[in-house]
């Protein structure tokens, strides 16, 4: 059972449905259906693989994605209580992490725009000893639909990469996250040259291939390669997180630069 957009819960500081309407009136120009288009690729992508997507990012975090899952928990100041925001939630591993840190007090929304990866999600979740305290959304991470200044906290965990419109989305982070409130974005980064040479042919040709054998889709791990060679370095996207207003901007690579954890808080 798909995990429903909601019309009005109050709780949830939820004030509008999943309209794609409201995108295209708020999006001008040519842009509009460039991004529209992309986005609606992407989320095809995740849609076709997620049912392997768990196992095929282990491979590409070298099987230390639940460690930097934890650590973006961490950067993010969870405390005990917290309502926390987890965008791009794919199936629900960083939103159980912050779950567990937010303790049983504590409220943590997962959204995202798959379908597929939301269903999946809700499977991960039957058995979760702090499941009561998780919402599952499909929402677009461009238009949230949360009131301002309500999450304490919003983290984001191999997910920009994968949005169409990446300031947009970090406005709409900024905009409903409380002041004081951090902003978390863990995702693959710009590897050391020397190492480069060895993860470039690994994700141009060994994701996709055993990918391929995972989910039957040896294209959406070309994607993957494409989509990890091009996006912005963290220099880049810690400049974007400024230029956007926050403060106390850091970020820091792990493993000589596959990752990248950028980090920020809202003044």
């Amino acid at each position: 059972m798909y995990p429903e957009n909601y019309k009005k819960e109050e709780d949830l500081g939820i004030s509008r449905r999943l309209d794609y309407s409201k995108q295209f009136k708020k999006r001008r120009g040519i842009r509009i259906g460039m991004v529209m288009a992309k986005q609606n690729e992407i989320i095809s992508i995740f849609d076709s693989i997620a049912q392997g997507y768990d196992y095929m990012n282990s491979l590409m975090t070298i099987g230390l994605d639940k460690h930097w899952r934890r650590l973006a928990v961490k950067k993010a100041e969870v405390k005990r209580g917290s309502t926390c925001l987890d965008l791009c939630c794919g199936t629900s591993k960083l939103t159980r992490e912050l779950a567990r840190s937010a303790g049983p007090e504590g409220r943590v929304v997962g959204v995202d725009l798959s379908r597929e990866m939301l269903a999946k999600a809700a499977d991960n979740l039957r058995n979760f000893k702090f499941r009561a305290n998780i919402k599952l959304i499909r929402a677009d991470a461009a238009d949230l639909p949360f009131a301002d200044n309500f999450f304490d906290c919003a983290v984001i965990g191999w997910g920009l990469r994968n949005i169409a419109d990446i300031s947009s989305a970090l406005e709409e982070m900024i905009r409903v996250v409380k002041p004081g409130g951090k902003l978390v974005s863990i995702d693959m980064g710009k590897p050391h040259p020397v190492i480069m040479t060895v993860f470039r042919p690994y994700v141009r040709y060994f994701l996709p291939f055993v990918g391929g054998l995972v989910t039957n889709n040896s294209q959406a791990f070309k994607y993957f390669a494409s989509s990890i060679e091009t996006f912005l370095s963290p220099k880049e996207l810690s400049g974007l997180f400024q230029g956007l207003g926050l403060i106390e901007v850091r970020y820091r690579n792990y493993a000589a630069g596959i990752i990248s954890l950028i980090e920020g808080r809202k003044p």
